[in-house]
């Protein structure tokens, strides 16, 4: 794919909607980094749920580690593999208060530190918490990026490597929010969308689908 069609496709996505938002909900980095810990293969529906139950008891390191284990499963037990997650929430809220201030890091080496946290988790705080040009690559991204050429690879890094090379630069902060929505709403893994999309005419996948 060219650069042209690239800008084309960004331009297009970010007429449709200016301010593209991560889906989970969050008032704070901390809030943040939370959710998406918490989101590993899990929708961001579910995670939503539990917490806007969650946040209003506890939204600070000292607040969810307070609550122990027992008192932070007992809040997001609806969320798969929950388990881990509520070990890896409660270390990583005594690392934030014992190393950092209870601040959330804004690099990639002490986020990644962190239990629970990836690259991929660090990426989605760099970029939306600290607006960070960072690029998290998930399952929806990945399937973008390589059926419509934007930017294609083998793997995540690939991907992202690339996305970070080929989005037009007044484009890169919002890129990794307008390419998650277009996956989960418009370019879906089983069905895409073809009619009903506005890159189309753009995207170089070759076997698109007649249907709105």
């Amino acid at each position: 794919m060219n650069a042209a069609k690239r800008l084309e496709i960004f331009r297009r996505l970010h007429e449709d909607n200016p301010e593209p938002k991560t889906e989970l909900n969050y008032s704070s980095p901390f809030e943040l980094l939370i959710a998406v810990i918490l989101s590993a293969q899990a929708t961001d529906v579910g995670v939503n749920k539990a917490t806007d139950k969650l946040f209003p008891v506890a939204n600070t390191p000292e607040a969810i580690y307070a609550l122990g284990y027992d008192g932070l499963c007992a809040y997001i037990k609806t969320i798969g593999l929950y388990p881990s997650k509520a070990k890896n929430v409660i270390e990583t809220c005594r690392l934030l208060v014992e190393k950092h201030g209870s601040q959330v890091p804004d690099n990639r080496e002490d986020l990644e530190a962190l239990p629970g946290v990836g690259r991929k988790t660090a990426n989605v705080v760099l970029n939306t918490a600290f607006r960070q040009p960072a690029m998290a690559v998930d399952t929806h991204i990945f399937r973008v990026s390589n059926r419509t050429g934007i930017a294609p690879g083998k793997n995540v890094l690939e991907v992202e490597k690339k996305l970070l090379k080929f989005v037009p630069k007044d484009y890169l902060l919002d890129a990794h929010h307008w390419l998650i929505l277009h996956g989960r709403y418009v370019c879906k893994a089983r069905k895409p969308q073809c009619g009903s999309c506005r890159i189309e005419d753009l995207c170089e996948f070759k076997a698109k689908t007649s249907d709105d």
